[in-house]
């Protein structure tokens, strides 16, 4: 599904890898006696979830234009190492420590501003499970389409849910917009994490899963940080300046020792169906098996229904799942037999 040259020249993307994977830290120990963060491992297959996250992106971007931000504190597991050894030293953003995903997105936001201020950005969360990965990339395509067409955009996937879950986002859409071909919807309203009765009231509206993966035009989403967290922005104008220049690492050092964790859902995607309704949307995406990896609970879900958690599993750990139908459970045996 490469696309012609001329068609992802301005197409950046951005790959969310800075997490510690905090609540699933003593499931990774019981299975490789350290804490190894989530994302680094393998638990299907051949490849890790990040590297599983990096060629799906690369169905639509160039790997030179591919920021994978990180903690520092990773480089001190040889996993992690090894499996960014391959990306250019410039597509490589390092946090002096994980601050939350709104740093974790501005940081390598301001690398892709410096380059290119117009350029087509798409950020992907490194711990989500994808089963048909065509299928989701075609969805992303869509959205840098909208974006293509109106650079005011900002386009969010989200994910039909099965059942209520308080763990999540839910985005409520509204009436479809005239510039995406009847698939995107406005966005109502957000809800970070509801309590599982609003989560279920919101579901019969329709609300979506959130996936957190967004595709926008680089400005525009600086200018909606600059709207809804003035002073994350303001704090980060130093590291725009130092990017480049010999000062870079001590000014992010300097920065990043000032900021308290700040979630991007809460202080962001919350507000802007009340700040900016006219421009930002919802794209629902269908027949895609998904799975956002965050909690043991879900990730052994998947495995079990995989036939692959044969070694995670303990008495008492696994829920009953609803998370995946019985077709999508048929499709991910016969998929995942030769993996």
């Amino acid at each position: 599904m490469n696309l012609e040259q001329n068609e992802s020249d301005n197409r950046y993307g951005i790959i969310l890898s800075g997490g510690n994977g905090m609540r699933l830290r003593d499931f990774v120990y019981r299975k490789r006696a350290d804490y190894l963060p989530k994302q680094y491992l393998n638990f299907i297959g051949k490849r890790s979830i990040l590297e599983h996250t990096l060629q799906r992106a690369e169905k639509l971007i160039p790997a030179q234009r591919l920021l994978i931000v990180i903690a520092k504190e990773h480089f001190q597991f040889e996993e992690a190492r090894r499996q960014i050894a391959s990306t250019p030293p410039e597509c490589v953003v390092i946090q002096p420590e994980n601050k939350d995903t709104a740093p974790g997105i501005l940081l390598p936001l301001m690398y892709v501003y410096k380059r290119n201020p117009d350029a087509r950005v798409a950020v992907f969360p490194s711990d989500h499970f994808v089963l048909e990965e065509d299928v989701f990339m075609r969805h992303v395509d869509q959205a840098f389409r909208v974006v293509e067409r109106d650079g005011s955009r900002i386009v969010l996937l989200g994910m039909e849910p099965n059942e209520p879950d308080p763990d999540f986002g839910y985005i409520v859409p509204g009436e479809s917009t005239d510039d995406s071909g009847g698939a995107g919807r406005k966005v109502e309203f957000f809800v970070e994490k509801p309590a599982m009765e609003m989560a279920e009231k919101i579901i019969r509206r329709g609300a979506l899963w959130n996936t957190l993966v967004l595709v926008f035009r680089c400005q525009t989403l600086v200018e909606a940080i600059q709207q809804t967290m003035p002073e994350l922005y303001r704090s980060f104008q130093p590291i725009l300046q130092a990017i480049g220049t010999p000062d870079e690492h001590r000014v992010i050092e300097q920065v990043y020792r000032g900021l308290r964790p700040t979630n991007f859902s809460k202080r962001v995607l919350q507000i802007l169906p009340y700040k900016q309704r006219q421009s930002f949307m919802v794209l629902p995406v269908r027949g895609v098996t998904w799975n956002d990896w965050g909690t043991s609970s879900r990730l052994l879900s998947t495995l079990r229904h995989l036939g692959k958690s044969s070694g995670f599993e303990r008495e008492g750990e696994l829920s009953t799942d609803k998370s995946l139908g019985h077709d999508s459970q048929r499709t991910l045996r016969v998929a995942f037999t030769k993996a």
